[in-house]
């Protein structure tokens, strides 16, 4: 049951949604999948059953994802989704819920009243938003009200945020829609170009965190896999190397290097002088990929750390930042 003036954190994820109640901690942790019924409209399955269902649904059944790139692709979907996860967390209730949601740093106006509309409809009594970069740092247990420069790279299913805060807020920020998604797409291009073998984005996804990498590994690791054969039209199975992986993967992993490289050519030079003491942190699933903090930090020249518990980062900084809602109250409304 939610309690009166119940406040929620949601990190609304291309991949996952990610949820965080006051008092109570991380509460729901499910992929942003909905299956829906294209006859009726009716929602079938949500979260972790409707994954299960991607690319493997029946002409009438359409299992989506209702978030594209971190933003909305479509609104229905995602208003029913949010209803489904919020009546999950806390079941019916006279009162309402605050909710705290994370949006990219670069959303337009559009794309942030969508965000709230959503959550609105879908029974917020009050919706605020974050941007995904301070969340991120506030998660990974850094101080940002202090002034200086900490940068962050998170690196989502959708888009990688990377900001440099200072003083509780973005100085230089940017948002690129290569992340996780992205990964997966490159596997696919990639194994359809080299073995003529079509896979889906769920073997694409077990590969990457499998044997992905996107800097040399000290021994090669192999992973077998089954997709179709494109010339019989037979199913196929055969063995990816890591090396080949690292080769499908390294060109989202540099357009995110030069993502960052760009942000640190508009940091002002003080702030600068303090990423280089104390290093860039990295949060998200995509900083997971084996490699990528080793490949910044030859690129940059800069320490590279990965926050702990990365990928809960930016739920827990929603979460934390709940603590400060009475006094952002209406602030952060748009």
């Amino acid at each position: 049951m939610f309690f009166f003036g119940q406040d929620i954190g949601i990190d609304l994820g291309t991949a996952t949604v990610i949820a965080y109640i006051k008092g109570k901690g991380i509460v729901l942790r499910e992929p942003s999948v909905v299956a829906v019924d294209n006859n009726t409209g009716d929602v079938l399955a949500v979260g972790q059953e409707a994954r299960r269902m991607l690319g493997r649904t029946p002409g009438n059944i359409v299992a989506t994802r209702p978030l594209k790139d971190g933003v909305i692709s479509d609104y229905t979907v995602t208003e029913k989704m949010l209803k489904y996860f919020i009546n999950k967390i806390g079941g019916k209730s006279i009162f309402a819920p605050r909710i705290m949601i994370c949006i990219p740093s670069q959303v337009t106006e559009v794309e942030k009243k969508a965000v709230i509309d959503a959550a609105s409809q879908a029974g917020a009594r009050k919706v605020y938003l974050i941007e995904e970069p301070i969340a991120a740092a506030i998660g990974a247990g850094i101080d940002i009200s202090k002034p200086c420069g900490n940068m962050i790279v998170d690196i989502g299913g959708g888009t990688t945020d990377i900001a440099v805060i200072s003083l509780g807020g973005s100085v230089v920020s940017s948002s690129i829609k290569v992340a996780g998604d992205k990964f997966d797409e490159a596997v696919v291009k990639y194994i359809k170009k080299k073995h003529n073998v079509i896979i889906g984005d769920r073997t694409a996804e077990e590969l990457k965190v499998n044997i992905g990498c996107v800097y040399p590994k000290i021994q090669d690791v192999e992973m077998d896999i089954r997709g179709r054969d494109l010339s019989t039209g037979l199913p196929k199975t055969l063995t990816v190397s890591s090396s080949e992986m690292m080769e499908a993967l390294i060109e989202p992993a540099m357009m995110i290097v030069d993502a960052v490289h760009s942000v640190l050519e508009k940091t002002p030079p003080e702030l600068s002088a303090d990423i280089s003491d104390k290093g860039i942190y990295m949060t998200g699933g995509g900083a997971l990929l084996d490699g990528l903090d080793k490949l910044l930090k030859e690129k940059t020249g800069i320490n590279v750390m990965i926050a702990q518990d990365t990928v809960s980062c930016v739920a827990l900084g929603t979460g934390k930042a709940l603590d400060n809602l009475d006094s952002l109250d209406g602030k952060r409304k748009i």
